[in-house]
């Protein structure tokens, strides 16, 4: 049977371009047929119900699966290169959350009232915190409780570190069919965000786009700024000499790699191979490496503390400095469980939104805004997620070398 030319056509058109022609074609029919832009709004509503469904699922397996994935003991240089991707991951969250206090942003939601309770302040923030903590597990998934979810993850994922591989093997399979699960419905991105965009647009008019940029802005000033300002000071940290030799070398070879590809899995022979030509230790980066594409994610955690509070103040709920710092460790927290898909980052969205009482649906319209953005977004997320990897291994590396010669001449 042979596959029509239209379809074959489709395939190898990437994902970003398939996203790019959908925004396009859904202000096209809103500008030009409003009352037909109304009537497609069922397909964005589909897609996220898509996301939705698989969303919990998707926090549990990843988070669970990166965190048994590491065995305790594995190599000596780990550690210190773990504490960097925990430094700059908090860092580049706390950089999202000043970002967003200094220049917030106005989305446009529908109903956004509803299931809308403000935190009373830290205090009620944390009591809910240890409340949704230590629900049940199935119940957690159920009613997408993620914070409930990330605790059981985590906690699993602790246990799952001392399993046999045969356990092990069969998590990592279960993790590579969620992701399969989860790109299938992400493959829907196209049709969903023309739905979205054409209803948005005939309902509210381009001032919700003007929205949508501003946000954007947002987000890539504060993933260029990590980038070229708060990554080198912390190399500077470790080798104590020009970080931007390393640091723009490393932007070049992998963050323009991964910017395209928009996965950091993909990005992983890339990085490996400009360790090597770095000679770095073997030992060090053949691990590090894989495991910072999975856990080192501070392009998703200022996605996520962007569209929040973005959420919040929209909604006009009030962020005082210690629910934002509590705001910026939970990024931190979610972002390691965001790799693997594209995109992944905005599916914890509703984990973070959750501290600020907004409920699931609201936070599910955040996400739907992401994927609209998505297009620079994601790219530009991956680029700095990626290139991070391998700046941080190689600092550390570098300090261990330089720390070795110091002390071989004395």
């Amino acid at each position: 049977m042979m596959s029509h030319p239209l379809m074959n056509r489709l395939r190898r058109t990437s994902l970003v371009t398939q996203i790019m022609i959908g925004l396009v074609l859904g202000i096209a029919l809103a500008l030009l047929w409003p009352q037909g832009a109304l009537h497609v709004e069922l397909l964005g509503t589909l897609f996220i119900s898509a996301l939705k469904s698989v969303a919990p699922v998707l926090v549990l397996v990843l988070v669970m699966a990166a965190i048994g994935s590491h065995r305790p003991g594995q190599t000596t240089r780990l550690k210190p290169v773990l504490w960097l991707y925990v430094l700059g991951t908090l860092a580049a969250s706390t950089v999202g959350v000043v970002a967003s206090m200094l220049f917030p942003s106005v989305l446009h939601f529908k109903d956004a009232a509803t299931g809308v309770s403000a935190p009373g302040g830290i205090r009620e923030v944390l009591m809910g915190v240890l409340l949704s903590a230590v629900d049940n597990p199935v119940n957690a998934l159920l009613k997408a409780n993620y914070i409930g979810i990330l605790v059981w993850a985590i906690g699993f994922g602790v246990a799952l570190r001392h399993a046999s591989e045969t356990t092990l093997r069969a998590v990592s399979d279960l993790s590579n069919g969620v992701t399969l699960l989860i790109r299938a419905v992400i493959r829907c991105a196209p049709l969903g965000i023309f739905g979205l965009v054409a209803s948005t647009v005939a309902s509210t008019g381009l001032e919700a786009l003007g929205g949508y940029v501003h946000v954007l802005f947002v987000l890539l000033g504060s993933m260029l700024f990590v980038a070229l300002v708060v990554n080198p000071l912390i190399v500077w940290y470790k080798i104590r000499r020009n970080p931007y030799p390393l640091v723009w070398m490393c932007l070049r070879e992998s963050g323009v790699t991964a910017f395209f590809t928009r996965s950091s899995a993909a990005n992983i022979p890339i990085n490996m191979a400009i360790a090597k030509r770095l000679d770095l230790d073997e030992s060090t980066y053949s691990v590090a490496i894989p495991l910072g594409a999975t856990i080192n994610m501070a392009g998703a955690a200022i996605t996520i503390s962007v569209l929040t509070l973005a959420a919040a103040h929209t909604l006009h709920i009030a962020v005082d400095l210690p629910t934002a710092l509590l705001l910026s460790v939970v990024a931190a927290l979610c972002a390691c469980g965001a790799s693997g898909v594209a995109g992944g980052s905005l599916l914890l969205i509703p984990l973070a939104c959750s501290l600020f009482g907004i409920s699931n649906d609201i936070a599910m319209q955040v996400v739907g805004i992401g994927y609209i953005i998505s297009v620079l977004q994601d790219s530009t997320e991956t680029a700095l997620n990626s290139s991070t990897d391998v700046i941080f291994t190689a600092a550390v590396c570098m300090a261990e070398e330089q720390r070795q010669t110091q002390t071989a001449q004395a």
